[in-house]
């Protein structure tokens, strides 16, 4: 259930997008997830729960920070590259080439930083999601 160890393509915005849906897979199925590895009170005899519920948590956590990091990653990537356009465009204010590309790197920044936006949602609700069925068999530690 580990997320794929697939680098983001910072450079082409719709492959940047298809590699974190790859990756969200695990918050995806979380509902899938604890239905058939958390059991049910008649069952909980035969399934350590509290193990279960720990270990899909770490999973969890662990996807959470690649992407979070992945996500990061590419828009320093992402800055960077505008900033270098911005000293070129400085140096040569008219060269039209050069405005189109900063433009189309400020617009692929917006959308990237959009995507944590996207990453806290799909987070909070996952978490949500774990809370409510592990509750009872596993308590997270608290971050800090």
């Amino acid at each position: 259930m580990a997320a794929p160890a697939r680098t983001l393509n910072c450079e082409d915005f719709s492959m940047f997008q298809e590699v974190l849906r790859v990756m969200r897979n695990i918050d995806d199925r979380i509902v899938h997830s604890l239905n058939t590895t958390v059991p049910t009170v008649s069952f909980s005899g035969k399934v350590d729960a509290s193990e279960t519920c720990k270990q899909l948590y770490e999973t969890m956590m662990e996807a959470h920070l690649t992407r979070d990091k992945a996500i990061k990653s590419c828009i320093a990537q992402t800055s960077e590259v505008m900033g270098h356009l911005r000293e070129e465009r400085a140096k040569d204010s008219d060269n039209m080439t050069l405005l189109r590309q900063l433009r189309k790197e400020q617009t692929k920044l917006k959308l990237m930083q959009s995507e944590l936006n996207v990453e806290e949602v799909v987070n909070d609700r996952s978490l949500k999601v774990f809370s409510e069925r592990c509750r009872i068999h596993y308590t997270p530690p608290k971050v800090k």
